[in-house]
């Protein structure tokens, strides 16, 4: 009786599952529909790789501890343009100074909120897809680079990233020519509001040694459900649901021979948001990635980040830090390829958990044959504050050359006596030596961040949260 009542559960969890894939599917066709963008022939293939694919459970291995299983409860309908006001989000845009701004909301740009680039259009080319196909000269230059480049890079059919290119209403292009150095940061700020699912696609490409610093930020406002809806409960349940969004995300950064990117990323979405992101990166010979990836916000945040790369004397730096607290769940996903000869990689992923929040990280570091001389380390670290919290970690290693030097590691443990205690004996109390404690933890990533107003706005959210 009992295997006979699991397979009908499995079943219908199989059915539910896949008509909400169909509807998620449904409504990104729908937003393709309207964009205007054309791209039929791309749009069609990754609608194939859909309908290839089920929507994650926790019998897949790459989503064995994030249970989406809350997802399936909302009805979400496809992000439409929506009226803003600049003053709602002054407290984010403010910190993102001194450079080109691409702002969407909602996965719809909004020019009111976005600064154009200084440079030339021979230096640098920043803008929505949508916007730049109208320009005859950009048009021109853009259609070789969206054959080649759009949605090319390896990974794209796992089934979030194959929906977001079915789906996405627009495209934030930052493209820096060869041996152009950007001065001051470019960011693309992606906003949302009301119970939406948004696709949000960039593509950034660096040109033989071009050098710039990208920010991406993530960011969303709650509705004041209890102030709306005080008297009736049910219309605050009712509200709470209208107001969880998705934010499916995939960036694609491509660097030439030579190129050097920085990139910050930063995630403080609402606190009703599943938030599940794609970052594609492909590396030419001699290139440099430093990807430094924050996580605060969202209900649920998943991002899956990718690094390939495809010549020698290749170097990729990943930092992460995640901090959460409440029911709060982040995943962290990575696959780092090296495939040619004197490769090098550094990846430090710090996880700070409390409440009953839940993180997980899932690193693997691929060197195939021809990478012979590589140099990669990986190493998860992660701080418990609460006993109801939980870590879930798997650092991965696979090493087909025999000429290298590797290493990974992970660590999970709560704040040390014997620390406190040296702290105490310096005259700092029990409560304050925690928080200086949990400060320097966090302030390891933190300090990578080499813009200085956003490394300030997020050093005092740590201190903060630590408090």
């Amino acid at each position: 009786m009992t295997n006979t009542v699991s397979s009908a559960s499995d079943s219908v969890g199989k059915v539910n599952r896949e008509t909400y894939l169909k509807h998620l599917l449904t409504q990104a066709a729908a937003a393709a529909d309207e964009s205007h963008l054309g791209l039929k022939a791309l749009r069609d293939r990754a609608i194939a790789l859909v309908n290839e694919r089920s929507f994650p459970s926790g019998k897949d291995e790459e989503w064995r501890f994030t249970d989406l299983s809350q997802m399936l409860e909302q009805p979400f309908q496809r992000a439409q343009p929506v009226s803003v006001e600049a003053d709602s989000w002054s407290d984010h845009l403010n910190l993102l100074t001194e450079g080109a701004c691409l702002t969407t909301i909602n996965g719809h740009y909004e020019p009111t909120l976005s600064r154009k680039a200084d440079q030339t259009a021979d230096a640098v080319i920043i803008g929505p897809l949508s916007q730049l196909l109208k320009h005859p000269d950009y048009a021109k230059k853009l259609a070789p680079i969206l054959e080649s480049k759009l949605a090319q890079v390896k990974g794209g059919s796992e089934v979030f990233t194959a929906l977001n290119t079915v789906g996405f209403a627009d495209v934030m292009v930052v493209w820096v020519q060869a041996d152009q150095v950007v001065d001051t940061p470019i960011y693309i700020a992606r906003g949302s509001q009301g119970g939406f699912l948004s696709q949000v696609r960039s593509l950034v490409i660096a040109e033989r040694h071009a050098k710039f610093t990208l920010v991406e930020s993530f960011f969303g406002q709650d509705e004041d459900t209890n102030a709306q809806c005080s008297v009736d409960q049910d219309r605050v349940d009712q509200a709470k649901i209208q107001d969880t969004r998705c934010n499916n995300s995939v960036t694609e950064i491509w660097l030439a021979e030579g190129a050097q990117i920085n990139h910050i990323r930063v995630q403080d979405e609402s606190a009703s948001t599943f938030h599940l992101a794609k970052t594609a990166v492909d590396q030419a010979a001699n290139s440099q990635y430093q990807c430094t990836a924050v996580d605060l916000g969202a209900k649920l945040s998943r991002h899956h980040i990718e690094v390939y790369q495809s010549g020698p004397q290749t170097d990729t730096k990943m930092y992460g830090l995640s901090a959460l607290g409440d029911r709060q769940l982040a995943d962290t996903h990575s696959l780092l390829a090296l495939t040619y000869p004197h490769g090098s990689a550094t990846q430090i992923q710090k996880n700070i958990v409390d409440d009953r929040a839940h993180c997980v990280f899932n690193g693997k570091v691929y060197v195939s044959t021809a990478a012979q001389l590589t140099d990669a380390s990986q190493l998860n670290r992660n701080l418990m504050l609460s006993t109801k919290a939980r870590v879930d970690t798997k650092p991965e290693l696979d090493i087909v050359a025999d000429n290298v030097k590797c290493a990974h590691g992970a660590t999970v443990s709560q704040l040390q006596a014997d620390e406190v205690f040296y702290l105490q004996s310096r005259g700092i109390s029990a409560e304050q030596a925690q928080r200086l404690l949990l400060y320097g933890f966090g302030m390891e990533v933190v300090e990578k961040i080499s813009v200085p107003a956003l490394k300030t706005a997020l050093s005092t959210r740590l201190r903060d949260w630590a408090s």
